[in-house]
């Protein structure tokens, strides 16, 4: 038995906020697998997170309790996972669950170890500490898992046996690869089409989430697929629509929960994490850009707002998350009562808040009021008498919120969810023309590449001046995005140096031989199996946003290896696409691109200089990758070796397979982009 609690070691917000459970939890690390391995003991391996309400729950009814606890001490050894920290180890065991369950897992996690091969013998996910909602009390429960290993090892042995051949399944390039095609871009349209909820935007019932890789994906592919209705962009489009007038929107702070357990996006999930947020922040950004509506650029801009002046960890880099819960319980920081909304608003300002905010409905949420756009076609112009009423309101609402309890935050630093981040904000920063966005996002990459690549490598998290845990192919994949999103905004030398660090760190640590990327670095530790990630979930694809980013890369550079990499990956990956085309958005949006690449223009020049340049190539955003290099930057780039160094503006531009001459004269440009659109 562990002879003490060893969280409180931890940096994980999340494993300190157990550091005081009379449970002996240990983090996951080679001195609890030993004991386990010693004392023949099941190994009970929780894994949650900070922001989980239902980790919080049974945190309160079990790991709380003297009695429950002294019985997980005495038959496990107890070991508690950050599911943020180590994804790794939550992508394997909620895998393995969905195995054993034939059911999609959660979190909290409760899942049972043997000692030896840390295989599952049994996973669940939420117990309650006495029988209800259909499961067995937590304490009976470890009872019959202890007598199990105890009593039916050969049963537990014969379960790891069949087990065998799925691990190295879930191991292995799926199936002989295959080139992209667009008979598979079609059918995951009409995949997402059949899905789709005309009435209300989004792709099923209660809950929905915000599936950001199938937004983009569904924008993307509007001028490449078959004309049907709706469209890729309309489907896209008025889900951002819906999800923007719901209260998934934080409409008085800003930011998107996590999901809406209704199907009309009206009551969140309350938690707010940070890659939900970045992802968004870039399709909100890009959508306002391209005239679709003052609501979107309002979000955009409120969701900058949130994340600079909430999230934002010291040296510029973002935090993780904010808990559902605060004192009174989950969304209770969120919700009003009427007549208190009533009480601080003058009598201008109430009747207009209340018609547009739905305090004229029936309370929505345990007797309150949760704000959404209750009349999502009739929205004020902004400017007007009746816009600055509302805002006048809302920032006076805000303001008494901001006096109660505020949620947790998790003020951790995840680099695959700062990648998010950081593109998000490069890209509405750029689609907005706002200068503060992209000083944010140039900021927290600094923090990332000066505080987690350390010795050339990068590490997943850091904390307490710690950065911790060797990174995964998101982290990579993510960052490289991000940098890339950050040269096409604001051309650093240093951005450019670092994706090809990262890029060159994936191919060389995380290249599967038959194409692709594993999850894990070649001498990452030993895990019950290396998972090759290839399917969308709340966060896109690994793979699809490494090919992606690799083309990008490739293009610029002119490096074969790259565009190789991503060609690979692609096939590898594309006998899964076709079995599940919706699922794997990312690396649909990937295919896209290799089918039909975008131009690469590099406009060189002082920025007062190039703004009409900057200008007719954001109007074919569709077809063009453009990145505007300062005088003197970009000497590594071989597309601009021809190109002078007079510092009078010249534009390179190159499709997939050659360059053309550089042009010197605005006119000239506009020709040679309009003509290649045409082609």
């Amino acid at each position: 038995m562990a002879a003490a609690n060893r969280l409180a070691g931890e940096t994980s917000p999340y494993l300190l906020q157990h550091a005081d459970n009379p449970v002996h939890w240990q983090p996951w690390d080679e001195a609890a697998l030993a004991e386990a391995r010693r004392e023949d003991l099941p190994i009970l391996l929780s894994i949650g997170y900070s922001a989980c309400h239902w980790c919080h729950v049974m945190a309160h009814e079990s790991f709380e309790d003297d009695e429950t606890a002294a019985l997980m001490n005495a038959l496990f050894v107890c070991i508690k996972v950050d599911r943020e920290e180590r994804p790794d180890l939550d992508h394997i065991y909620q895998t393995l669950h969905q195995v054993l369950n034939r059911e999609a897992g959660g979190w909290p996690l409760t899942t049972f170890l043997d000692p030896q091969s840390h295989l599952p013998f049994f996973s669940g996910t939420y117990f309650p500490p006495r029988p209800a909602y259909g499961r067995p009390g937590f304490p009976d429960l470890l009872r019959q898992v202890a007598a199990f290993h105890q009593q039916k090892r050969a049963s537990i042995q014969a379960q790891e046996a069949q087990l065998q051949p799925l691990l190295r399944q879930l191991e292995a390039t799926p199936g002989e690869p295959a080139q992209p095609d667009a008979d598979t871009l079609e059918r995951a349209v009409g995949e997402l089409r059949a899905a789709y909820d005309p009435a209300h935007g989004g792709f099923s019932g209660a809950p929905k989430f915000p599936m950001p890789a199938s937004l983009e994906f569904l924008l993307a592919a509007e001028t490449h697929v078959a004309p049907t209705e709706p469209s890729p962009r309309t489907m896209a489009l008025a889900t951002l629509f819906h999800m923007a007038c719901g209260g998934l929107f934080d409409h008085l702070g800003g930011g998107f929960c996590r999901y809406s357990t209704d199907a009309r996006w009206r009551i969140p999930h309350f938690e707010k994490m940070l890659y939900d947020n970045g992802a968004l922040l870039g399709l909100y950004g890009e959508a306002a850009e391209a005239g679709q509506l003052s609501l979107f650029s309002e979000v955009a801009q409120r969701t900058v707002d949130w994340v600079l002046g909430e999230m934002r960890a010291p040296g510029g880099a973002f935090c993780a998350s904010l808990d559902a819960d605060s004192e009174g319980g989950e969304g209770a920081y969120y919700v009003w009562d009427r007549d208190a909304v009533k009480a601080l608003l003058d009598e201008a300002e109430f009747p207009a808040f209340a018609e547009h905010y739905g305090l004229n409905e029936e309370p929505n949420f345990e007797g309150r009021w949760h704000l959404y756009l209750s009349l999502p076609r009739n929205l004020p112009v902004p400017g007007s008498e009746d816009h600055a009423r509302l805002e006048s309101a809302r920032r006076r609402l805000l303001g008494e919120r901001r006096q109660r309890p505020a949620p947790g935050r998790d003020d951790k630093v995840l680099a695959s969810w700062n990648g998010l981040m950081i593109s998000g904000l490069a890209r509405a920063g750029a689609a907005l023309q706002d200068t503060v966005s992209l000083d944010a996002a140039a900021e927290a990459l600094d923090f990332v590449r000066e505080n987690l690549w350390v010795d050339g490598r990068l590490h997943a998290t850091w904390k307490d001046g710690r950065a911790r845990f060797n990174a995964c192919l998101d982290d990579h994949a993510f960052l490289l995005q991000a940098a890339l999103d950050l040269l096409e905004s604001r051309w650093r030398d240093t951005d450019l140096d670092f994706a090809r660090q990262l890029a060159s760190t994936m191919l060389d640590r995380f290249a599967a031989a038959g194409g692709g990327f594993h999850f894990t670095s070649h001498d990452h530790e030993q895990l019950a199996y290396r998972p090759m990630d290839l399917q969308d979930d709340a966060m896109p694809s690994g793979n699809g946003v490494a090919a992606r980013a690799l083309l990008r890369l490739g293009h610029l550079c002119a490096e074969p290896a790259y565009l190789d990499a991503a060609r690979r990956t692609l096939e590898a990956a594309w006998p899964t696409v076709t079995q599940a085309p919706a699922a794997c958005c990312s690396l649909l949006h990937a295919a896209l691109e290799y089918l039909h690449p975008p131009l690469t223009v590099l406009l060189r020049g002082n920025a007062d200089d190039l703004e009409d340049w900057v200008a007719a190539c954001r109007k074919h955003a569709e077809t063009t990758r453009h990145y505007l290099v300062p005088p003197g930057c970009g000497e590594s780039v071989a597309m601009l070796s021809g190109a002078g160094a007079s510092g009078a503006p010249v534009a390179v531009v190159c499709s997939a397979d050659r360059c053309h001459p550089p042009v010197h004269g605005l006119q000239d440009l506009v020709s040679l982009l309009d003509r290649l659109a045409a082609d």
